[in-house]
C-alpha cells in the first residue's frame, strides 16, 4: 500500500540549482455522457470549451513569490558536515579547502534558501498581495514577480499561523497592477468547474482546470480546517495561489496536497475564501488576528454519551473543561454542557465550535444554546480574545482555541472525564465537602448518574490521589492522564481515590 503524505505546495530551489524535471505525457480518453445525461449540452456535459479568455483576464493578478533565508553551518537543508578526520591526517587541508564556505561545521559558513511559492493582488492601488504565510515564513528577503516581468519587493503585512494565510505589500508607484476579488465558496457545489493558477516548480504562471471534489475537509493542519478539496492540478510552488470560480473570482486559497510522489494526483486543498476574507480584512486593519474566545475544552459527542445525556441525536460540541480565567469560567456553561448553538448558528459537531467562535467579534455578547443534564436552556456569554487566551498557555505547548480538544495548555479550572466533574481543590471545594487538609489531589465534585464511576460508588467529595499510579493536582493532570491511557489502549483506569478524611481506596473505572 502506498502511504500518503500531506505536502505543502511549495517550491524550493537550494543556492540556485536548477531542477530536473521528468515530464510524461498522457493521451486523455474520450468521454462519452451517459445517456441519462442526453438532455444536457454538449458543452455543460463535457465542461466549458475553453477557458482562455477567463485566464488571460486574471494571469496579471496571479504572481510568483520568491523569497531568500540565510542559513548558517550545518542549519541549511544543503549543509554537508565536516568528516571527522584523525589528528594529523595528510587530507586534512583538503577537506578544510574543500568546505569552506559549504556551511561545513569547520568552515562555518553560511548558505541561502530560497522558496518559491504563488499569491495573488486583490488591491492594484495599495499592492497588497495574499500568500500562504509558510511560503514567507522565516524569510529575510520576499519578492513578487508579476506575468509583466516586473519583479518588486515586498513587506510583510501581517501573517495568522492558524489558517496559513500571509498579507504582504508592494509599492505599485509606476506599475499598473492587476487585482482580482475574492467571490463566495459558500456557494460552490461539488462538481462545480475551478480554475487553479500558481507557479508549480518555478515554472511561471500555470493554469489548471478541474471541478470541486469535495467541501469542509478536515486534514489536521490547524484548528479552522473547512478545505475545498479539488481535482484541479496543484504542485508544489502552487501555495498561495488563487483557485477561481468560473465568473473569475476567488473562491480559496491553494495551500495543500496529498501525494506519495510530491507531484500532483488530483488530491488537493483549498482555504475557502469565506474563511480567508475574514482574516485578510483583520491582518489589513490591525496587522494580526483578533478573534473571539469562549474559553472551553470540547470533545465530540458520540452516540454513547448523546445517549447518556438523553440527547435523541449525537451532535453539538460536549464541554470537558472550562479555562480558569475565561470568558464562561463564571458558571454560565458547566463541564458535561452541550454547545448545540452558538450566536444563532447551528453547532452540528465539535469542529463547528471553534470557527463560530473565532468568527465573532471581541467582546460582543452571544446566545449559547447548550443541552444540561437532558434539557434545553440559553445562556448569555461575552466573548474574550483568543490571543489573549493564549497567553495562560505561555511557554506550553498546546492550542487555546477550543478546538480539537482545545485549550489543552491553559489551566483547567474544571473538567468533565469518565462521567465524573472535576476540579481544583482549594479551600472553597474542601469546605463544601468538608475535606480534610491532609488530603491532596483532585476533588470530584460530580458524578452523572448510570456513569460508569456511579457504578463503582465514586461519590462527589471523593478526591483524585492518583492514576495508573501517577500523581494527580489539577483537573489538566486528570485529563491528560486519562487521554494517555486511552492512546495505550486501554480499558479501564486505575484511581487511587481518598476519602474526605484521608482513606484511601483503589477503583477501577471503565473508559469506554
Amino acid at each position: 500500500m502506498t502511504k500518503m503524505t500531506l505536502l505543502r505546495a511549495t517550491g524550493m530551489a537550494l543556492g540556485g540549482t536548477t531542477a530536473a524535471l521528468a515530464l510524461g505525457l498522457l493521451a486523455a480518453p474520450a468521454f462519452a455522457p451517459p445517456a441519462a445525461a442526453s438532455s444536457m449540452s454538449a458543452a455543460a456535459a463535457n465542461g466549458p470549451a475553453s477557458v482562455a479568455d477567463l485566464a488571460e483576464g486574471l494571469l496579471g493578478a496571479v504572481v510568483n513569490i520568491s523569497t531568500s533565508q540565510t542559513v548558517k553551518g550545518t542549519e541549511g537543508p544543503g549543509a554537508v558536515p565536516m568528516p571527522q578526520l584523525p589528528e594529523g591526517s595528510p587530507f586534512q587541508d583538503f577537506f578544510d579547502d574543500f568546505f569552506k564556505d559549504r556551511g561545513g561545521n569547520r568552515g562555518g559558513g553560511s548558505q541561502k534558501v530560497q522558496s518559491l511559492g504563488s499569491g495573488f493582488v486583490i488591491d492594484a492601488e495599495q499592492g497588497i498581495v495574499v500568500t500562504n504565510n509558510h511560503v514567507i515564513a522565516d524569510a529575510d528577503d520576499i519578492e513578487v514577480n508579476f506575468s509583466d516581468g516586473t519583479t518588486l519587493k515586498a513587506t510583510l503585512v501581517g501573517t495568522d499561523t492558524k489558517t496559513d494565510i500571509a498579507l504582504l505589500k508592494v509599492d505599485p508607484k509606476g506599475h499598473k497592477l492587476t487585482a482580482v476579488k475574492f467571490g463566495d465558496s459558500a456557494k460552490m457545489r461539488i462538481g462545480d468547474w475551478v480554475m487553479a493558477i500558481g507557479n508549480p516548480f518555478g515554472l511561471g504562471g500555470s493554469v489548471t482546470l478541474g471541478i470541486v471534489s469535495a467541501r469542509n475537509r478536515d486534514i489536521n493542519s490547524g484548528p479552522y480546517d473547512d478545505f475545498i478539496q479539488t481535482d484541479a492540478a496543484i504542485n508544489r510552488g502552487n501555495s498561495g495561489g488563487p483557485l477561481f470560480n468560473m465568473n473569475g473570482e476567488v473562491i480559496g486559497i491553494n495551500t495543500a496536497i496529498i501525494s506519495p510522489t510530491g507531484g500532483s494526483i488530483g488530491i488537493g486543498f483549498a482555504i475557502p475564501s469565506e474563511l480567508a476574507t475574514g482574516v485578510v480584512d483583520q491582518l489589513r486593519e490591525y496587522g494580526e488576528t483578533r478573534r473571539g474566545w469562549l474559553g472551553v475544552r470540547i470533545q465530540p459527542v458520540t452516540a454513547d454519551i448523546a445517549e447518556s445525556l438523553g440527547m435523541t441525536s449525537a451532535n453539538g460540541a460536549l464541554v470537558a473543561g472550562i479555562i480558569k480565567g475565561g470568558p464562561v469560567d463564571n458558571g454560565s456553561v458547566q463541564p458535561g454542557d452541550v454547545i448545540i448553538k452558538f450566536d444563532g448558528r447551528d453547532i452540528r459537531d465539535m469542529h463547528d465550535l471553534p470557527r463560530a467562535v473565532a468568527e465573532s467579534p471581541v467582546g460582543k455578547s452571544v446566545d449559547v444554546v447548550i443541552v444540561r443534564k437532558g434539557k434545553e436552556q440559553t445562556v448569555k456569554v461575552t466573548l474574550g480574545r483568543l490571543e489573549d487566551g493564549e497567553k495562560l498557555a505561555e511557554g506550553e505547548n498546546g492550542s487555546p482555541d477550543g478546538s480539537k480538544g482545545g485549550d489543552e495548555a491553559a489551566p483547567v479550572a474544571t473538567a468533565s472525564v469518565l462521567g465524573m466533574t472535576v476540579g481544583e481543590l482549594n479551600e472553597a471545594t474542601r469546605t463544601k465537602f468538608g475535606i480534610a487538609a491532609s488530603v491532596s489531589g483532585v476533588v470530584i465534585t460530580d458524578v452523572a448518574k448510570d456513569s460508569a464511576a456511579a457504578e463503582r460508588g465514586v461519590q462527589p467529595g471523593d478526591v483524585i490521589t492518583e492514576i495508573a499510579q501517577e500523581l494527580v493536582s489539577s483537573p489538566k493532570d486528570v485529563m491528560d492522564r486519562i487521554g494517555a491511557l486511552k492512546e495505550q489502549g486501554r480499558k479501564n483506569a486505575l484511581l487511587m481515590l481518598a476519602s474526605k478524611t484521608g482513606e484511601l481506596r483503589f477503583v477501577t473505572v471503565r473508559m469506554d
